[in-house]
């Protein structure tokens, strides 16, 4: 926008018109004519020596830097007011030449052309200026762009200075909140939760940018964990901003709160209690280890190939809950290794779900919205999970007559009957009882796959770093095992073994497979450390930090110490601790319901790599937490075995 200061009307000009009126305007302070040839150079970007020859008096007499522009050029530019600001001239407040110098403008050098040197000036976007900003005292303007430049500069310098020079871990700073530290720690954000909880003595109040409703109270106490989850648990549901974040889990237990979250509860437990569901799970995994699992380990070995265990307990685990769950094996755990999306599925949401707790939720709305980045992984893991639980239930529905009931009895092998028969009639919010117990199904395949698979995963990671505790649980196992081989060992027989117990129970105290939990209060409170909460607080109770405190589980907090799990004297079995602070299986009436059937898992699994092989991990390859609400290694867990001898 060009405005003639005599005439006060605003003109709107291309930015190729301002560099022709400009060019006009230095050719006519000296006498220089313009002429229709001069005008078709200038719109053609071309330059010639006799204009340069006429630019060089103009500089000289107006004292600017500025020789001549191709307008056909499309670089970054800086601004024409640092030649102002340089004082080579000071053109009058109401002349054109001014007006011109207010616009936003580039002026960059370019290689030589003969003998000149020529230049790019070049106008961003059509700038407009208003009449009322237009001073007639450039040095004042251009004073208060100093200033304000200088005020950015100094306030960010002072930031790094600070940043760099702090030993705290986190600074909540005016305006911006922690946003800047969380940026930087966003690759290991719950190692980042620690290093807060750390700094406020189990309680750190997180402050999120302003207007961005991510104010956040991160917690690691025990005292604090037990009142949430225990003690005063109907003051903490689930609530509505969970259930935003997880919409993915629909009505699912994991979603679901007072009389709806007791009825699931309640069916479930029933279900798993049956006195034929232990044999049956049981009888699942050590088909799949010894079918699935050790043909794959026994290949890898012979090929002295390196293999990542974690994909390879992902794949086992989909399997055996598939099998128990909807009475489907999908045999990802094969010696091909097939794809299967709804495997990879469960990757990429938990993956989403986490970011969902570091962004502000306008963000990762809008990203739902455009379809893009980790909301259009999620968008698409729900459509394949959709997929997958609609074949499985249209082939039990098969069994089943008009009115929704069983037309006759059927030994299953599986629960999906049960819960079909269970849930009957259930619609949840959607109104939809085929939704709503595929929401349910969901929810229970999250909470046997990749928990456990996560589990085994870090237990044979610190196993593979420390040969002293992997030879001791060997001669454990062979010690029960005697004369016989592995298949002759038994849930009885696992359950007797302390060093295994100890060892797994170490893995899942520093890396618990659900890293943090997100609660809000129905009603104002105060929590025991002296927080005051209401119902609009976010409450990050951070599982994972609990396994880091000192405060919690002593100066040895980060070593890996079986013995660590042992009743005094060594001899007296498996030392129990209270779930508010070994919270793996989470604590108080929600506790995970499937502890158990974990623990059976996770042992026979273990027991029959270590008993089988030894395990070495691949040099040079970094094993670290990734970006998920699951407690996954980012690069997977890539190993060499060789058989025990």
């Amino acid at each position: 926008m060009v405005i003639p200061c005599k005439k006060l009307t605003d003109i709107t000009c291309p930015s190729m018109e301002i560099q022709v009126t400009i060019c006009e305007v230095l050719m006519l302070s000296v006498g220089v004519q313009t002429s229709q040839a001069t005008r078709e150079l200038l719109e053609i970007g071309s330059l010639k020596a006799q204009l340069e020859t006429d630019f060089k008096r103009v500089r000289t007499k107006l004292k600017f830097n500025i020789k001549f522009v191709f307008l056909n050029e499309l670089e970054p530019i800086l601004s024409l007011f640092r030649h102002v600001r340089q004082k080579r001239a000071e053109p009058e407040p109401e002349s054109n030449l001014y007006i011109c110098l207010q616009a936003r403008a580039e002026l960059v050098e370019k290689s030589d052309y003969g003998r000149h040197r020529a230049c790019l000036l070049a106008f961003i976007n059509e700038p407009r200026i208003s009449i009322s900003n237009i001073k007639h005292n450039p040095k004042a303007l251009l004073c208060s762009l100093d200033m304000i430049l200088l005020c950015i500069l100094l306030f960010v310098s002072i930031s790094v200075f600070l940043y760099r020079r702090r030993s705290l871990p986190g600074t909540n700073w005016p305006v911006i909140g922690i946003a800047p530290d969380l940026i930087l720690n966003a690759y290991r954000i719950n190692d980042f939760a620690t290093d807060l909880v750390k700094q406020g003595n189990g309680t750190f109040m997180l402050k999120g940018p302003w207007f961005a409703n991510m104010d956040m109270l991160v917690t690691s106490d025990p005292t604090n964990i037990n009142y949430v989850l225990s003690k005063n648990f109907p003051n903490y549901p689930k609530g509505p901003e969970f259930r935003k974040i997880f919409d993915i889990l629909g009505d699912g237990i994991f979603n679901s709160d007072h009389e709806v979250w007791e009825i699931q509860r309640k069916t479930i437990m029933s279900l798993l209690k049956h006195p034929d569901f232990n044999s049956h799970l049981e009888k699942n995994i050590r088909n799949k280890i010894e079918k699935g699992l050790l043909p794959v380990l026994d290949l890898v070995s012979h090929n002295q190939q390196a293999i990542d265990l974690q994909e390879i307990f992902q794949r086992f685990t989909f399997d055996t809950i598939c099998s128990l769950l909807v009475d489907f094996d999908p045999e990802s755990m094969s010696v091909h290794l097939p794809y299967n999306a709804c495997e990879k599925a469960f990757t990429d949401a938990e993956e989403a779900l986490l970011w969902r707790h570091v962004l502000p939720e306008k963000v990762w709305k809008l990203q739902q919205r455009l379809g893009m980045g980790k909301e259009k992984k999620l968008t698409e893991a729900r459509k394949v999970f959709d997929e997958f639980l609609d074949k499985c239930l249209s082939r039990k529905e098969e069994g089943f007559g008009n009115d929704g009931r069983v037309e006759k009895e059927e030994t299953t092998t599986g629960l999906l009957k049960s819960l079909m028969t269970s849930f009957q009639g259930q619609t949840g919010t959607s109104g939809d009882s085929r939704r709503y117990l595929k929401d349910t199904i969901l929810n229970l395949m999250i909470a046997g796959k990749d928990t456990t698979s996560a589990g085994l995963s870090w237990f044979l990671y610190l196993v593979a770093q420390n040969p002293r505790i992997e030879s001791k649980i060997r001669r454990e196992i062979e010690k029960e095992v005697g004369d016989a081989n592995w298949k002759s060992l038994g849930v009885k027989e696992l359950s007797g073994m302390v060093y295994l117990h100890g060892g797994l129970c170490e893995a899942l105290r520093l890396y618990p497979p659900v890293a943090l939990q997100h609660k809000s209060p129905s009603e104002v409170d105060v929590l025991p450390s002296g927080h005051a909460v209401n119902e609009h607080s976010k409450i990050i109770l951070s599982f994972y930090s609990m396994g880091r405190m000192e405060s919690i589980w002593g100066k040895d907090c980060m070593e890996f110490k079986p013995e660590r799990w042992f009743t005094e004297g060594g001899k007296g079995g498996v030392r129990h601790e209270p779930s508010y602070k070994f919270t793996a299986f989470n604590a108080g009436p929600r506790t995970c319901v499937g502890k158990e059937m974990g623990f059976i898992q996770m042992k026979m699994v273990a027991s029959a790599i270590i008993y089988h092989y030894h395990v070495e991990l691949v040099q040079r390859h970094e094993v670290c937490v990734g970006d998920s609400i699951i407690v996954h290694m980012k690069h997977g867990l890539k190993v060499r075995l060789s058989p025990v001898n």
